[in-house]
């Protein structure tokens, strides 16, 4: 077992015991599901998802909000999990909301893909949902329509864009009272300028945006903790897997590593 899996320590109580039970069993068969593509569920063993899904306290009847999910890694899990009872939304930047350019090819493509890939497994995601929105000024769907809120590796890009502070505004507006947004981040070793090229955050940081936007921090984890992380690579956190962003003679080195160290954080939006 990894080291970061063996290093998962909550502050103050475990959350399976909070809940009475471990993991679910729908939760471990979306999990282990032979749908998901090899190299994702190679990756497991870094991110965590079982853990990371549990710690954030996702229900199978929930209506669940993942911020710009990429490639899909974690809707392969997300979708056919809440497709019974739930459901998934995945929230995409428009767009037609960028200006011309790389920018707006970039958003485009990643788009595409994921919508491709939903169209291409109805049995896993038919029932998934597709938002758009503006990064300047972000709406996710109806206020308080959602149950969690899940962003995965996303916030050192909107501090670097000054987005920041709005997609933490729209978080807390499209939940409902008492809801859950989870954040897994590239953790710094202290705070950060905005500017900072590094693609880690500090974990303060991350932290007192949400609390800004009205959150309030329930608990936080080490599920995704990796303290062969030194966080001093020259290309930043792509200089690691997945990315691999360095030498070909260097790649032994920074396998061993493994993927970034990552703060866990679970905010809750309070009740009135």
């Amino acid at each position: 077992m990894p080291v970061a899996a063996q290093e998962h320590a909550h502050a103050g109580h475990d959350h399976a015991a909070m809940h009475g039970a471990p993991a679910s069993a729908p939760l471990q068969a979306a999990v282990s599901g032979d749908w998901r593509s090899a190299a994702n569920a190679a990756r497991d063993q870094y991110r965590h998802p079982l853990q990371t899904l549990e710690f954030f306290g996702v229900q199978p009847q929930q209506t669940v909000i993942e911020i710009t999910p990429g490639g899909g890694w974690y809707s392969e899990i997300l979708a056919p999990y809440l497709r019974g009872q739930g459901h998934y939304v995945a929230a995409v930047v428009d767009p037609q909301a960028l200006p011309a350019g790389g920018g707006r090819d970039y958003q485009q493509r990643t788009r595409d893909g994921l919508e491709k890939k939903f169209a291409g497994a109805p049995a896993l995601f038919d029932k998934t949902t597709v938002v758009a929105y503006d990064p300047a000024a972000p709406v996710l769907g109806k206020p308080g329509s959602a149950d969690v809120v899940l962003t995965f590796r996303n916030v050192h890009n909107w501090r670097a864009s000054n987005q920041a502070e709005g997609m933490f505004r729209a978080f807390f507006a499209v939940l409902r009272p008492g809801g859950t947004l989870g954040v897994v981040e590239h953790r710094a070793k202290a705070d950060v300028p905005a500017d900072d090229k590094s693609g880690y955050v500090g974990q303060a940081q991350v932290i007192a945006m949400a609390e800004a936007a009205g959150f309030k921090l329930e608990e936080r984890s080490e599920i995704n903790a990796n303290p062969r992380d030194t966080k001093d690579h020259p290309n930043g956190v792509w200089t690691l897997p997945p990315s691999n962003t360095h030498d070909a003679a260097d790649d032994a080195r920074y396998k061993a590593i493994g993927e970034s160290d990552r703060m866990t954080l679970r905010f809750v939006k309070p009740r009135p």
